[in-house]
């Protein structure tokens, strides 16, 4: 039987054919639609901001507020030979040219707002004052075109005693000798330690200056706040290895095979790379002595005694009774200590980087992998005569104990009850500031920092493995909001 179609029929089917034989037609590529490229996980970077920290704490009274400013001017302030006994070995001249991003009392310097290069002054210093008379150790760097690179600001301290590696060594070996400076003419002949060698044999290891910001609200935490603190969720941080003790301070932390038994024994020491020094003032007299090599009230004896270099007699620093204005009563150390006392804490940002929302969610994923168990997000202050250090917040993020961290970050130096692989926890307030991380500041990633604290060796385990792996776990977006919440800080 034959089909018959209408007109309109035949019209109509026509049309469907053609459209048929278009679609069919393989010379006409199909669109391809093109996937969004892929956002890579990355560091923020430093808020390049005006600095959220380098002020007193609100609210001052006039007398704290001149107490202050004459810690801030000496801390300022670069010493010289003659008159301040600069030396005879030191690491820099003043306080702040080691804390001085992103304001006086931070720590290693850092980018600036224009994007300029960061300086080191360590090594500035050398070009203009001690290239003719002191070696530049090769750790140093300032990245000029004679000396390409940039470095943190560093102190160096030796593994072993140099030519014995059974015996260990684990203190500061300076950088610079006066010799050459001004007031240092008859001081001659005086060497700067072998750091070449040092570096071939791996005996020498960094250590970075720490943020001093908000020193005064931490000095102020109870040991009775930290302990119980520390006992807290202990279930929870067992399952994820963490167990974290206090570096208990002893009387001029000797060791005579017996504690000592004075009223200040048993007390929790808390500042420094290994929480080793208790108080302000000891950090304040000892960093004295070691990175600037005048000696102190607190540490009296020169550490370098050779009678030609001596620019001043010891201790080079001391309070002055004879003097009519208090400012001027106090001892240097005494004004440092001030300083950092008074010093307010780091302010975070609300929506830098990232925004708001990110910097939520990694807020709370910082406690979902466990971050928080270690970096203990506030504390309170106890009783205080400063009305702004009594029963204040304090939003450092550490426990303030010290924590095995495995062999990658291992320095191989003791210091108190802290052994070669256990450092404190590091207070992350201030972080979104800063340019470099761990305590050798090895890196200026953050994501390399993270990293850093996962490794293991035998029996050796870092106590962040866990939570290093878990926030690896992570997707993309939700590690970008951690880091973006780190970067807050």
């Amino acid at each position: 039987m034959t089909l018959e179609f209408s007109f309109p029929m035949r019209v109509l089917f026509v049309i469907i054919f053609a459209a048929t034989l278009v679609a069919c037609d393989s010379s006409t590529p199909t669109p391809i639609k093109t996937p969004p490229p892929e956002v890579k996980l990355q560091d923020p970077g430093v808020r390049l901001v005006e600095p959220a920290a380098g002020n007193s704490l609100p609210g001052l009274d006039s007398n704290f507020q001149k107490l202050f400013a004459a810690g801030l001017e000496e801390f300022s302030k670069p010493d010289l030979v003659k008159d301040d006994g600069l030396g005879p070995t030191f690491n820099f001249i003043s306080c702040v040219g080691c804390h001085a991003y992103p304001s006086v009392g931070g720590s290693s310097p850092g980018p600036t707002k224009n994007n300029s290069k960061p300086i080191n002054p360590q090594y500035t210093f050398w070009k203009a004052n001690l290239s003719k008379t002191n070696q530049l150790p090769s750790f140093i760097k300032g990245d000029d075109l004679a000396n390409p690179g940039f470095t943190p600001v560093r102190e160096a301290r030796f593994v072993h005693v140099e030519n014995d590696q059974t015996i260990p060594d684990g203190g500061v070996h300076a950088l610079y000798t006066i010799v050459g400076l001004p007031g240092a003419e008859n001081c001659t002949g005086l060497k700067q330690p072998d750091f070449e060698k040092a570096v071939r044999e791996k005996n020498v290891i960094f250590r970075i200056p720490t943020p001093v910001f908000g020193a005064g609200l931490i000095e102020q935490i109870p040991d009775t706040a930290i302990e119980e603190n520390q006992k807290r969720q202990l279930k929870e941080k067992e399952s994820y290895g963490i167990s974290g003790k206090s570096n208990i301070t002893m009387s001029g932390r000797t060791s005579t095979g017996l504690p000592n038994r004075n009223g200040n024994d048993g007390t929790i020491a808390r500042f420094g790379w290994k929480a080793q020094n208790k108080s302000l003032l000891v950090f304040a007299g000892e960093a004295y002595n070691v990175e600037m090599g005048i000696s102190n009230e607190l540490f009296p004896t020169e550490r370098e005694e050779t009678p030609a270099c001596q620019g001043k007699p010891a201790p080079n620093d001391r309070t002055h009774p004879e003097k009519a204005d208090p400012m001027e009563v106090l001892s240097d150390v005494e004004k440092f200590a001030a300083f950092m006392r008074l010093l307010a804490p780091p302010e975070p940002s609300k929506d830098m980087p990232g925004g708001f929302a990110s910097i939520e969610k990694g807020k709370s994923l910082f406690k979902t992998v466990g971050c928080a168990y270690c970096h203990t997000p506030q504390f309170t202050t106890g009783k205080s005569d400063i009305p702004q250090l009594d029963n204040k917040p304090v939003n450092l993020y550490s426990d303030l104990l010290i924590h095995n961290m495995g062999p990658k970050l291992a320095d191989g130096i003791s210091q108190g009850q802290a052994t070669g692989d256990e450092f404190r926890t590091a207070p992350l307030w201030g972080l979104g500031q800063r340019m470099w991380f761990l305590h050798d500041g090895r890196t200026s990633d953050l994501l390399q920092a993270i990293d850093e604290h996962e490794s293991s060796t035998g029996l050796n385990q870092s106590e962040a493995n866990k939570s290093v792996e878990e926030f690896h776990g992570l997707p993309k977006e939700s590690k970008q909001d951690l880091l973006n919440f780190l970067r807050s800080l």
